[in-house]
């Protein structure tokens, strides 16, 4: 919490004339959602700055350009949380709410945000696809299903298009669209087109 507030308090240069949220970030989308992407947690001077997750940092640009691709986004870019985004059939989330120094939260961030994943796993009705972007989501969101009564033992291990039926959902792992991963070739656009496109078959209805 105190970070979140230390990075609204000395923004870099480019970011110095503009106001931040600097508050815990809801997840946002569509409430029909069958598919449900959750990440690890807002950027310092990303969602931190503009108020929703995944906007105006280059995770965001990665990931909306490739949910745009596959049809669950109207655009191909989030820069604020006026831009006119719309998602279809999709919920973005996380499983820590307020910007984490260094992106790694402590297990004590993660236990007391949990509730919130929770939460919105229960109200997500037609939810049928967990897409979890890297190994802390995916360990989030087992525990998550775990905390909601669905047994998640044996643990199924991450990896990249790593697929594990859980009571009703189907989680999805795919790497996280960080620069670490982008930058080095360890997650491509195909790669993360892939995962979406996988997790929009598993969401169809059954015929």
């Amino acid at each position: 919490m105190a970070w979140r507030e230390e990075a609204a308090a000395n923004p870099p240069a480019r970011f110095a004339r503009e106001p931040y949220w600097a508050r815990p970030l809801p997840g946002f989308g569509d409430p029909e959602a069958r598919v449900l992407v959750v990440g690890l947690a807002p950027a310092a001077h990303g969602g931190n700055r503009t108020g929703r997750l995944f906007t105006g940092d280059r995770s965001g640009d990665f990931l909306f350009a490739s949910l745009h691709r596959t049809g669950f986004a109207n655009q191909a870019a989030s820069t604020a949380a006026d831009d006119g985004l719309a998602l279809r059939g999709l919920y973005v989330a996380a499983v820590v709410r307020c910007a984490p120094p260094g992106n790694k939260p402590l297990p004590e961030e993660r236990a007391a945000c949990l509730p919130y994943l929770v939460r919105e796993l229960s109200l997500l009705a037609d939810l049928r696809v967990i897409v979890a972007l890297g190994s802390f989501a995916w360990d989030g969101a087992l525990r998550a299903l775990r905390d909601l009564g669905h047994p998640t033992s044996p643990r199924p291990d991450f990896g990249h298009l790593a697929e594990a039926r859980i009571g009703p959902y189907v989680l999805l792992g795919s790497y996280h669209p960080s620069q670490q991963n982008t930058f080095t070739g360890r997650l491509t656009p195909p790669m993360l087109d892939s995962a979406m496109t996988r997790a929009r078959e598993l969401a169809l209805p059954a015929p």
